[in-house]
């Protein structure tokens, strides 16, 4: 059976996916040195980016999971909300991707409701050409132009994310 990859060309490897991560986790470390850590997965995407970051940072690390949803023509919607307190807390959002930034947004707005001591957003990609509000990561992989991705954690319709690398349609 092909595979959407087949279709695609290697963009981003995983060699290179994992030394953009080493490098984002020695920046969180020296930032944060001696402190614990909350770090936010947004669900799907971002699982294989959070693991592997998490795996690099030698500090005290909690993670929490949250799934939004934000439909074409509606709000953003909580599927699974938070389940930590991140009073007076160090919070990291980790995100695959930052596109449009509506639902990165909306999930900073609702973390900041909840008083952290801090709250960063780590991205392995940027996407600005794409932001339809002004959002920018602290600590960012890699800045993209604006190209349609899939692979390590990236998906077309829920397939392709299991892909180590990362892949995009020839121009």
């Amino acid at each position: 059976m092909a595979q959407m990859k087949d279709k695609m060309v290697p963009f981003i490897s995983a060699e290179e996916i994992n030394s953009m991560i080493a490098d984002l986790a020695k920046k969180i470390e020296k930032d944060y040195a001696g402190q614990e850590i909350i770090i936010f997965c947004p669900l799907k995407g971002s699982c294989l980016f959070v693991a592997d970051l998490v795996r690099k940072i030698h500090l005290p690390v909690i993670i929490d999971f949250v799934h939004l949803t934000s439909p074409k023509g509606e709000g953003v919607r909580i599927l699974k909300d938070i389940t930590v307190d991140i009073t007076n807390k160090h919070v990291l959002i980790a995100e695959e991707i930052v596109d449009a930034g509506r639902t990165l947004s909306f999930l900073r707005s609702r973390l900041l409701a909840g008083s952290p001591k801090s709250l960063k957003i780590v991205a392995l990609l940027d996407k600005p050409a794409r932001r339809e509000l002004p959002i920018k990561p602290d600590y960012i992989g890699r800045t993209i132009d604006d190209r349609f991705v899939v692979g390590y954690g990236l998906d077309s319709e829920e397939l392709g994310r299991n892909y180590s690398d990362i892949y995009n349609y020839a121009n």
